[in-house]
């Protein structure tokens, strides 16, 4: 299903994640049911390492020249779309009703953002453009910020509930950080001088391979974010490692399977029976995270210096939502149970559209970009 969805969406000029996690949707639990529970079980470790991967490349594309040439407009984005996007999701479902506390936490959610359909959908679209750069910046660096902004808004959310302050989960939030950071630098500086020492071919791909899954196996076992740390690892061996740049090009050529078996259980996961029940608020929380982020895109462009028409596709280009987004709603449902049902039913719905939706936007945004640079 993941090679026939890949061969579509070069002749029909529509993201392959979006495709695969349709066709995942369909022969899934919530189509034809066609995948043994074995094989969906197995979601969890390929997504591990699938994300590994992704945050492993998008760490590369943080270099000093990238950063000199882009470093304002990259922070500027995306600490204004994460900004916004908390204040102008919680405030409008407080508006239409939501208790308060569960529109801060909702808000906090509707920050995440999937890597992978990002990362996939700027490949597919021929990203090379400056836009394209700016981008995988931003999304290298949103997930951080999302989840210190989680992290907060549950404080937040805990004392406007009447439990008053606890500072508990936003430790646990700084340790999975700052952990995480510790972990890419363990890792990524001997690597940087280790690798690529030896002869081209399968030691490398069995080197970068081991690299990607060392990062994530430990980030797990110490309880700090993989995503991060494989992002840091990248980034120290891209611009330490000034004798070769092989790990990244083993890990690009190694990636694709797992990635597409990654969107495919994606879909087989989903369940998209949640867009029945979702309600108005669902609706609502879809709407405003839309628009919040259209807004975020705009302001930081500003911010940032950037023109009228990057302004106007930054925040449309960031609408992906995945898993980070449904670990999040896990979460805050355990803070909030008196709002569980209510929590994840919007979240598990808004991100079924988010995935199918948000990678297609992303494709067209950087094509529309690549065609006026």
């Amino acid at each position: 299903m993941g090679l026939v969805a890949d061969w579509i969406s070069s002749k029909v000029l529509v993201p392959r994640a979006s495709l695969m996690l349709f066709c995942g949707i369909v022969v899934g639990k919530s189509g034809f049911d066609l995948i043994p529970q074995e094989i969906t079980a197995l979601y969890e470790t390929l997504s591990v390492i699938a994300l590994s991967m992704v945050a492993f490349l998008l760490g590369g594309s943080l270099t000093p020249r990238n950063l000199a040439q882009n470093g304002r407009a990259i922070l500027s984005l995306s600490f204004a779309i994460v900004l916004i996007t908390v204040v102008g999701v919680s405030v409008m479902l407080w508006l239409v009703g939501v208790p308060l506390e569960a529109a801060v936490a909702l808000g906090a959610i509707a920050t995440a953002t999937d890597p992978a359909a990002t990362q996939d959908a700027i490949r597919q679209a021929g990203g090379k453009s400056i836009f394209a750069e700016r981008l995988k910046g931003i999304v290298t660096i949103d997930d951080a910020w999302g989840l210190i902004t989680f992290a907060l808004a549950i404080v937040v959310a805990r004392a406007l509930a009447g439990e008053g302050w606890q500072l508990t989960m936003l430790t646990t939030v700084l340790w999975e950080l700052g952990g995480a950071v510790a972990v890419g630098l363990m890792i990524g500086l001997p690597a940087a001088f280790l690798t690529g020492r030896v002869k081209p071919g399968e030691p490398l791909k069995a080197e970068a391979l081991g690299i990607v899954l060392l990062t994530a196996g430990l980030s797990i076992q110490l309880g700090v974010s993989f995503l991060l740390s494989g992002m840091v690892a990248g980034a120290v061996i891209r611009n330490l490692a000034s004798h070769h740049k092989s790990a990244f090009h083993e890990i690009e050529e190694l990636s694709w399977p797992f990635i597409l078996l990654f969107f495919i259980l994606a879909g087989a996961t989903l369940d998209s029976q949640a867009l029945i029940t979702m309600g108005y608020v669902g609706l609502v929380y879809f709407g405003s995270r839309i628009l919040a982020r259209i807004a975020g895109g705009w302001i930081g462009g500003i911010l940032g210096g950037l023109t009228p028409q990057e302004r106007r596709l930054y925040g449309i280009a960031l609408l992906p939502q995945a898993g980070v987004a449904v670990g999040m709603a896990l979460v805050a449902a355990h803070v909030f149970p008196e709002h569980q049902s209510l929590i994840q039913t919007v979240v598990i719905a808004t991100t079924v559209l988010f995935e199918i939706l948000g990678p297609i936007f992303t494709y067209l945004a950087v094509r529309r970009m690549n065609s006026t640079t």
